[in-house]
């Protein structure tokens, strides 16, 4: 079945220059990328992407994470992977999502890492579920960001839309 599935490399993987180490090993998996971008994670979009673990001791330590608060690299690489079995394959190359318990020749395995807090530091995201998947495509993606229909959309015309413009 073709899937899709958000990717996340996380601020501890930037920081650490884990990016082509990364998409090397997802490379493996033939799927195709259909989006890719670098993105400031603003704290509502750290709570919107982990709000099922919001009842979690770790919650406020894995916000700051996620927005990069804890490695000074405010940002992470947002990708989409597209093609067959996408969620199995891309989570099979991450690993388990804590790195001891990883195999060591995943990408978590290999370059992640427990704080002595508790928090894993594991690089990487991945989509455990196609509904998971869907909710987390559309909180990091706009529909003209990705290169292929994922899900159905809709045209509107937006007045008064304030953007940057290149000066």
């Amino acid at each position: 079945m073709v899937q899709q599935t958000l990717v996340l490399v996380k601020p501890d993987g930037l920081v650490r220059s884990l990016t082509g180490n990364i998409l090397s090993r997802l490379s493996e998996s033939k799927l195709e990328i259909v989006a890719a971008k670098m993105s400031r994670v603003s704290r509502e979009m750290a709570e919107a992407h982990y709000m099922h673990l919001e009842h979690k001791p770790f919650y406020p330590e894995l916000i700051q994470y996620l927005q990069g608060e804890l490695h000074d690299r405010r940002k992470v690489m947002a990708l989409i992977y597209w093609g067959e079995d996408a969620i199995a394959k891309v989570r099979q190359i991450a690993g388990e999502t804590n790195p001891e318990e990883a195999s060591p020749t995943s990408i978590r395995g290999s370059f992640g890492r427990i704080r002595s807090s508790g928090l894993f530091e594991n690089v990487i995201h991945a989509s455990s579920s196609e509904e998971e998947a869907e909710r987390e495509i559309k909180l990091w993606f706009e529909p003209d960001e990705i290169i292929v229909e994922l899900y159905p959309t809709r045209r509107e015309v937006i007045k008064e839309l304030k953007v940057r413009q290149w000066a």
